[in-house]
């Protein structure tokens, strides 16, 4: 059985611990998905069926791993082998680890695809281009081999550096300069955005309740946005959790990373969409948006250089907080079931992802016709899972709290062993044993093609 090694790291200061898990659950999907998904499904109504959803399933699932990985004080495999000797629970871990490792190798592929278009938007690559020369542009870069490459290995490089340097001087140290500055550049690009001519039909589009666009798929879509935006089911949360002392409340935290997660969701729709209702464009969601939709935009506005530089720095320290996070739960795994030093686990973590992510990013150009049941390399990553590994990662995470961890042995830890109160237990207790586990089988079995709504 794991051992907790005794001088294990831990976060330094309650902002670091809302910024290293906020800055996890921060990714490229609150700034290209969460707003134009908003916007589509009846805007301020789909905010409030999804801060519902977040409430009331969100924050138990986060309570749930962070109460793992806090009272076992070890990596996601190493957790449940601790606090479950002997049973197959570690199989979680495993799958936890599993999910880590594909996850970066094709998530890289897109946080490299922002550096590219930052070195564009620094020698002003955009001007002048039309919205078709934008896609043409952005199709000649995906298709080609080196450069997509290059910039793969430059973001693995930031990722491993600011995670060799540890917890508390690499990833909390970093994430606490990376999250206020993408709080500042969002506030830049949004008073830019609002005072465009036009700008008021982005805001009605982002946030006009219309219960008209309410249907069961919405509730669908704002259950699994909730779910993969607060990075549940992977492993990084039970791994940030061993990092948070004993002190701390696990509820404020879980609270305090939601509200943050959600508020540069909106805050990112309110930076976009005003700008593209004011020059016309038609809204667009995923890569279209960030990647030609935006330097259309930029292209066309005074100073666009400036803001379209702020844009992409933007984008990449959204996406350079969530590959620490994820890097950190293979890495942990590796010191402290391998009894690796950190640099050198970090080395051999780094390495073996990247040859995963050289696949996933020739998905795109030269293996783009090497199917594997339809899907390229890179599609095949993101279908297993986002659709099979967290789902299924969460599901058991839940039932094993709700149903073998225990009420007792949950309540010790969310109490800090009886020194805080926490009179919201029966409620969780209730949510994690037959809401959430109803809830998350509902997203795997939509995920599989099982459920069609």
């Amino acid at each position: 059985m794991s051992s907790n090694p005794t001088n294990r790291e831990s976060f330094g200061s309650k902002f670091g611990i809302i910024a290293a898990t906020a800055g996890s659950a921060v990714g490229l999907g609150n700034i290209w998905r969460y707003p134009y998904i908003t916007g589509e499904n009846g805007g301020a109504a789909f905010i409030f069926i999804y801060l519902a959803i977040v409430l009331v399933i969100g924050i138990p699932v986060m309570l749930s791993e962070f109460t793992i990985g806090r009272r076992s004080q070890l990596n996601v495999f190493g957790a449940f082998k601790k606090l479950a000797p002997g049973k197959p629970w570690y199989l979680i871990g495993v799958m936890g680890v599993a999910a880590a490792f594909m996850i970066l190798a094709f998530y890289t592929v897109v946080a490299g695809w922002t550096l590219e278009y930052l070195y564009q938007s620094a020698i002003n690559g955009f001007k002048g281009k039309s919205a078709a020369e934008l896609t043409s542009m952005f199709n000649s870069f995906t298709g080609s081999s080196f450069r997509p490459l290059l910039w793969y290995f430059i973001f693995m490089g930031f990722t491993a550096a600011i995670v060799m340097a540890g917890v508390k001087g690499g990833i909390e140290k970093s994430t606490k300069i990376m999250m206020p500055l993408l709080f500042a550049l969002l506030i830049v690009l949004i008073v830019r955005s609002l005072f465009l001519p036009g700008a008021e039909k982005g805001l009605s589009f982002l946030f006009k309740p219309d219960f008209s666009k309410i249907t069961t798929s919405t509730f669908l879509l704002a259950l699994g946005q909730a779910f993969f935006s607060l990075s549940i089911g992977m492993g990084t949360l039970i791994t940030y959790g061993s990092y948070i002392p004993k002190k701390d409340n696990l509820a404020t935290t879980a609270v305090s990373v939601v509200i943050t997660d959600t508020l540069v969701a909106v805050l990112a729709g309110m930076a976009i969409f005003p700008a593209v209702f004011a020059f016309g464009i038609e809204p667009a969601s995923g890569e279209g948006l960030a990647f030609i939709t935006i330097p259309n935009i930029f292209q066309q506005m005074t100073g666009g250089m400036f803001f379209s530089v702020a844009f992409f720095i933007l984008l990449a320290l959204a996406a350079l907080t969530s590959t620490i996070s994820v890097l950190e739960v293979i890495v942990a795994f590796f010191v402290e079931e391998l009894k690796l030093k950190r640099s050198f686990a970090t080395w051999i973590a780094t390495l073996s992802v990247s040859v995963l992510g050289v696949f996933c990013v020739l998905s795109t150009s030269s293996l783009a016709g090497f199917k594997i049941a339809g899907l390229t390399i890179f599609g095949l990553m993101e279908f297993t899972t986002a659709n099979i590994l967290l789902p299924l990662g969460g599901l058991l995470i839940v039932i094993f709290i709700a149903w073998f961890y225990g009420r007792q042995n949950t309540l010790n830890e969310l109490t800090n062993d009886g020194t805080i109160k926490a009179r919201y237990i029966p409620v969780f207790m209730f949510v994690i044993k037959f809401i959430a586990p109803l809830a998350i089988a509902f997203i795997f079995l939509k995920g599989i093609g099982i459920i069609k709504i």
